[in-house]
């Protein structure tokens, strides 16, 4: 029997889109652009967040 696991919550802060490629405005000799790469600081590049934890006080 297949083992399933739950979906993991979309980062809040890049909506599942953690890295992205941004142009220098520089071209290289053979005419490409340059581009460097940015991850979201909020979940580390991967697009996922992982669920708070939260302590319940029951009772007095």
């Amino acid at each position: 029997m297949p083992q399933h696991t739950a979906p993991r919550p979309i980062c809040g802060h890049c909506d599942g889109f953690p890295t992205v490629a941004i142009t220098t405005g520089q071209t290289t000799p053979t005419g490409e652009r340059h581009t460097i790469t940015a991850d979201c600081p909020a979940c580390h590049g991967t697009g996922h967040t992982t669920p708070v934890v939260r302590r319940i006080r029951v009772g007095r």
